[in-house]
Protein backbone atom coordinates (compact mmCIF):
# COMPACT_ATOMS: atom_id res chain seq x y z
CA UNK A 1 0.00 0.00 0.00
CA UNK A 2 1.21 3.46 -1.01
CA UNK A 3 0.34 6.61 1.05
CA UNK A 4 1.86 9.83 1.34
CA UNK A 5 4.53 10.81 4.04
CA UNK A 6 5.56 14.06 5.00
CA UNK A 7 2.90 16.24 2.10
CA UNK A 8 4.73 14.41 -0.25
CA UNK A 9 2.37 13.03 -3.73
CA UNK A 10 2.20 9.58 -4.60
CA UNK A 11 3.40 8.81 -8.22
CA UNK A 12 1.11 9.28 -10.51
CA UNK A 13 0.68 8.03 -14.50
CA UNK A 14 -1.34 9.08 -17.52
CA UNK A 15 -2.37 7.65 -20.72
CA UNK A 16 0.15 10.02 -23.02
CA UNK A 17 -3.22 10.36 -25.29
CA UNK A 18 -5.30 11.62 -22.55
CA UNK A 19 -2.23 14.34 -21.06
CA UNK A 20 -2.71 16.34 -24.18
CA UNK A 21 -6.52 16.82 -23.98
CA UNK A 22 -6.03 17.11 -20.21
CA UNK A 23 -3.91 20.13 -20.56
CA UNK A 24 -5.92 21.61 -23.10
CA UNK A 25 -9.29 21.12 -21.19
CA UNK A 26 -7.37 22.76 -17.75
CA UNK A 27 -6.22 25.88 -20.48
CA UNK A 28 -9.69 25.85 -21.25
CA UNK A 29 -10.98 26.99 -18.05
CA UNK A 30 -8.44 28.61 -16.87
CA UNK A 31 -10.21 32.00 -16.10
CA UNK A 32 -13.61 30.57 -15.10
CA UNK A 33 -12.21 27.99 -12.66
CA UNK A 34 -8.25 29.17 -11.95
CA UNK A 35 -8.34 26.57 -8.32
CA UNK A 36 -9.54 23.55 -10.96
CA UNK A 37 -7.31 24.28 -14.12
CA UNK A 38 -4.42 24.99 -11.79
CA UNK A 39 -4.60 21.57 -9.66
CA UNK A 40 -4.82 19.57 -12.80
CA UNK A 41 -1.98 20.88 -14.41
CA UNK A 42 0.45 20.44 -11.38
CA UNK A 43 -0.93 16.76 -11.38
CA UNK A 44 -0.11 16.56 -15.14
CA UNK A 45 3.02 18.07 -14.87
CA UNK A 46 4.31 15.70 -11.87
CA UNK A 47 2.73 12.62 -14.34
CA UNK A 48 4.49 9.96 -15.68
CA UNK A 49 3.53 9.67 -19.09
CA UNK A 50 2.66 6.12 -20.33
CA UNK A 51 1.42 4.34 -23.47
CA UNK A 52 -2.04 2.77 -23.14
CA UNK A 53 -1.05 -0.78 -23.40
CA UNK A 54 1.91 0.13 -20.59
CA UNK A 55 -0.40 1.21 -18.09
CA UNK A 56 -0.69 -0.81 -15.14
CA UNK A 57 -4.46 -2.02 -14.84
CA UNK A 58 -4.84 -0.20 -11.47
CA UNK A 59 -4.40 3.21 -12.21
CA UNK A 60 -7.25 5.58 -12.77
CA UNK A 61 -7.42 6.47 -16.07
CA UNK A 62 -10.50 8.66 -18.34
CA UNK A 63 -13.73 6.49 -18.27
CA UNK A 64 -12.23 4.30 -15.30
CA UNK A 65 -14.96 3.17 -12.16
CA UNK A 66 -13.25 4.52 -8.68
CA UNK A 67 -13.54 3.94 -5.28
CA UNK A 68 -12.36 5.68 -2.94
CA UNK A 69 -12.78 6.90 0.68
CA UNK A 70 -12.36 10.12 1.94
CA UNK A 71 -9.99 8.43 5.40
CA UNK A 72 -10.83 11.79 7.82
CA UNK A 73 -14.51 11.52 7.14
CA UNK A 74 -15.26 7.93 6.14
CA UNK A 75 -17.06 8.62 3.52
CA UNK A 76 -16.66 6.18 0.59
CA UNK A 77 -17.81 6.66 -3.14
CA UNK A 78 -17.65 4.81 -6.40
CA UNK A 79 -17.97 7.16 -9.23
CA UNK A 80 -17.08 6.72 -13.13
CA UNK A 81 -14.27 9.41 -14.18
CA UNK A 82 -15.75 11.57 -17.13
CA UNK A 83 -14.99 14.29 -19.55
CA UNK A 84 -17.25 17.28 -18.37
CA UNK A 85 -19.87 16.39 -21.25
CA UNK A 86 -20.37 13.37 -19.56
CA UNK A 87 -21.02 14.22 -16.21
CA UNK A 88 -23.47 13.57 -14.28
CA UNK A 89 -23.59 12.98 -10.36
CA UNK A 90 -27.01 11.45 -10.45
CA UNK A 91 -25.15 8.52 -12.19
CA UNK A 92 -22.26 8.83 -10.49
CA UNK A 93 -20.14 10.20 -13.01
CA UNK A 94 -17.94 12.61 -11.94
CA UNK A 95 -16.35 15.28 -14.44
CA UNK A 96 -12.34 15.42 -14.55
CA UNK A 97 -12.84 19.27 -14.42
CA UNK A 98 -14.06 19.07 -10.63
CA UNK A 99 -11.24 19.30 -7.43
CA UNK A 100 -11.88 15.63 -6.83
CA UNK A 101 -11.73 14.96 -10.20
CA UNK A 102 -8.62 16.58 -10.40
CA UNK A 103 -7.22 14.65 -7.55
CA UNK A 104 -7.85 11.49 -8.93
CA UNK A 105 -6.27 11.16 -12.42
CA UNK A 106 -3.40 8.70 -12.45
CA UNK A 107 -3.55 7.74 -8.86
CA UNK A 108 -2.90 3.72 -8.33
CA UNK A 109 -5.09 1.51 -6.33
CA UNK A 110 -3.62 1.79 -2.67
CA UNK A 111 -2.79 5.05 -2.64
CA UNK A 112 -3.31 8.42 -0.51
CA UNK A 113 -3.06 12.08 -1.59
CA UNK A 114 -4.07 14.70 0.92
CA UNK A 115 -6.41 17.11 -1.46
CA UNK A 116 -8.60 19.92 -1.31
CA UNK A 117 -12.71 19.87 -1.53
CA UNK A 118 -14.44 22.42 -2.94
CA UNK A 119 -14.87 24.07 0.42
CA UNK A 120 -10.91 24.70 0.54
CA UNK A 121 -10.92 21.36 3.22
CA UNK A 122 -8.04 18.94 3.39
CA UNK A 123 -9.12 15.49 2.55
CA UNK A 124 -7.09 12.12 2.20
CA UNK A 125 -8.73 10.27 -0.37
CA UNK A 126 -7.47 6.99 -0.65
CA UNK A 127 -8.02 4.39 -3.85
CA UNK A 128 -9.65 1.51 -3.16
CA UNK A 129 -10.24 -0.21 -6.36
CA UNK A 130 -10.12 0.68 -10.11
CA UNK A 131 -11.79 -0.81 -12.94
CA UNK A 132 -10.69 -0.15 -16.25
CA UNK A 133 -13.12 0.36 -19.27
CA UNK A 134 -12.59 -1.92 -22.48
CA UNK A 135 -10.11 -0.09 -24.45
CA UNK A 136 -8.49 -0.95 -27.95
CA UNK A 137 -5.26 0.25 -27.36
CA UNK A 138 -4.99 -1.44 -23.77
CA UNK A 139 -3.04 -5.07 -23.98
CA UNK A 140 -4.72 -7.35 -21.83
Amino acid sequence: MTTSQLGEKPTIHVIDSEADALYDLAMSIEERSPDVAAKLCEELDRAHVMTAGDLPPDIVTMQSEVEFVDERSGDRRKVKLVWPRDANLDQNRLSILTLVGAGLIGMRSGSAIDWPDRSGRERCLRIVDVRQPLRTDRVA
